[in-house]
């Protein structure tokens, strides 16, 4: 099933309830970058956040060097962003603590 595309403001309201995250790519994705106190403190975190992502069925894209993750979410099947990628930046938020 194909999620509606949030766009102009429904897309800035949502981005609005979010810390920390911005947007990126034109406006069909969101980003932001976790710093964690060391790389077993971010490996863990990605753990955590693939179990959710696993079970929502929405796969971050995500990078990490050492102590930071950089994660971006957008929804492709829907071709931006959508209200799947601010509910898993929530919980990213919520597993990420202090990073956060």
């Amino acid at each position: 099933m194909r999620l509606a595309k949030l766009e102009g403001d429904a897309r800035a309201g949502a981005l609005k309830t979010l810390k920390g995250w911005t947007e990126a790519r034109d406006g069909a994705a969101i980003a932001k970058t976790y710093k964690f106190k060391d790389f077993i403190e971010a490996f863990g975190f990605m753990s955590s956040a693939a179990i959710i992502a696993q079970a929502m069925d929405h796969h971050p894209e995500w990078f990490n060097v050492y102590n930071k993750v950089e994660v971006t979410l957008t929804t492709h099947d829907s071709g931006g962003l959508t209200q799947n990628d601010i509910d898993l930046a929530r919980a990213m938020d919520e597993r990420a603590g202090a990073a956060a």
